[in-house]
């Protein structure tokens, strides 16, 4: 039995303000109090749920297991009702409660709940509202703590993504000034040497030759070039250094033949030299150019992913480009498993009006687990087709496919087949998403090939309501 003061503690409770003063006394016959120290769990996950705990004092949190390690999802402090609770059909705890500060509680085993429905009906409504706001209230944290999870994640790959242009362009940066300072001397030391027009004709020939777009090379005739162009300098006295720029023109022997024919020999390196200075630089700035545009194509990958410059308000989504996004966000994903991840959709396929980053986050879930569920060198495929007033996409792997006993569970909270340390699938949320989208979310699996198809009406009448 609850004491007459922990009544007193019920009756001030906002959750009870308007239930009449004979049913908490109802609650209170028939209710245990109990004392919790802090640290002290109070139940852990897959406990039966046998017993509604009304928090008097003290704060309760909840914990989930992220990986192999627990971390807290949300607390709750005086006023919250954790466990049991009239009408709910939960009857295993999804997560720990540990108790986190010294807490009292006042404990109603389930057996009472069918006299509280009939007995205490002011009581049985609080308590209802009180679910609805929990259910609520949880999911949006459970929203917010798998953003975040997600963020994360992809802010690692990103990160990484994102280094290594951003050294190329560093490094290939540093080299750029003394290149120039190399072409300057040795320009510097051409016109001090007072040539000839055809000598400058001759070695304007071999500098345009350098110019112009070159047909990509095999590694092995690169190298063979480069060996080719290296015993040439050295055969006429000349630094080879020079040799892996020159080799990576479009030049060629001849040329070069024809430039040694026309310049004295002292003169020679020099304009080997200042050649083969600018063909470096004009490499170095292309690789500069190259490793920023990458750098840009990833910026604008994650601007689109996450929709950031953008109001939260539903809109026309073009499905193509977001499929893309997710794809270049979780690139460095698939490269470190060798999983080729390809993407078929059509030119004309229509926007869909809702909400951009929710739909994101859909496809984020579908593609990160296929490629977790692909083999190594497997493969990936994302495609998109409009059936009727619906668009169709289809995320499909070639992996080893979801066994029997485990796809009644596979949407879930918190469920996943990955090893331990992994985050879950998530899978909860993206049909959620869908779902807000008037969408549905479903699969079909097999060894060798399982399919996701999330099915999105053109216009979400609802949105178009909310967007009104």
């Amino acid at each position: 039995m609850v004491p007459d003061n922990d009544v007193k503690t019920l009756a001030a409770l906002p959750l009870f303000e308007s239930v009449p003063r004979p049913e908490l006394e109802w609650l209170s016959a028939r209710g245990d109090a109990r004392r919790f120290e802090a640290d002290t769990i109070l139940r852990d996950v897959g406990a039966a749920i046998d017993e509604m705990w009304i928090v008097l004092a003290g704060r309760v949190a909840v914990h989930v297991a992220k990986g192999s390690s627990w971390r807290k999802f949300y607390d709750s402090g005086p006023g919250a009702v954790l466990g049991a609770m009239p009408f709910s059909r939960m009857r295993s705890a999804p997560a720990r409660l540990v108790v986190e500060d010294d807490t009292t509680v006042c404990a109603l085993a389930r057996s009472h709940f069918p006299d509280l429905v009939r007995e205490c009906p002011e009581l049985t409504s609080a308590l209802v509202h009180h679910l609805l706001d929990r259910t609520r209230n949880y999911r949006t944290a459970e929203l917010h703590d798998e953003r975040l999870l997600s963020l994360g994640r992809l802010a690692a790959g990103l990160a990484h993504e994102l280094n290594n242009p951003a050294s190329a362009a560093s490094s290939h940066a540093r080299a750029l000034a003394p290149l120039l300072d190399d072409m300057q001397s040795a320009a510097d030391a051409l016109a001090h040497a007072r040539l000839t027009d055809e000598q400058l004709a001759a070695i304007n020939d071999v500098r345009r030759k350098c110019m112009d777009a070159c047909r990509p090379r095999s590694p092995l005739e690169a190298a063979d070039r480069e060996d080719e162009f290296s015993d040439w300098l050295v055969a006429h006295d000349i630094d080879p250094t020079g040799a892996p720029a020159l080799a990576a023109t479009d030049v060629n022997l001849p040329a070069l033949e024809q430039v040694a024919r026309v310049l004295p020999k002292q003169t020679l390196g020099t304009a080997i030299r200042w050649v083969a200075s600018e063909a470096a630089a004009r490499e170095a700035t292309g690789h500069i150019t190259a490793a920023t545009g990458r750098i840009h194509a990833l910026v604008s990958a994650v601007k689109g992913f996450t929709f950031m410059d953008r109001e939260a308000v539903p809109d026309h989504v073009d499905i193509v480009r977001g499929l893309a996004d997710t794809v270049a966000m979780l690139e460095s994903k698939s490269r470190s498993k060798s999983v080729r991840v390809r993407i078929e959709t059509p030119d004309d396929l229509p926007a869909v009006f809702g909400f951009g980053s929710e739909l994101n986050q859909v496809w984020e879930k579908l593609i990160d687990n296929a490629i977790d569920a692909a083999p190594a060198r497997g493969n990936v495929t994302v495609t998109a087709a409009k059936r009727g007033d619906v668009i169709v996409v289809q995320v499909m792997d070639d992996g080893p496919g979801i066994p029997e006993e485990l796809r009644a569970r596979i949407f879930h909270p918190f469920f996943t087949t990955k090893p331990v340390g992994s985050p879950g699938l998530g899978l909860d949320i993206a049909r959620r998403f869908t779902h807000l989208h008037d969408g549905d979310l479903d699969f079909s699996s097999q060894s060798g090939q399982t399919v996701f198809r999330v099915r999105l009406p053109v216009s979400s009448p609802r949105l178009l309501r909310s967007a009104l």
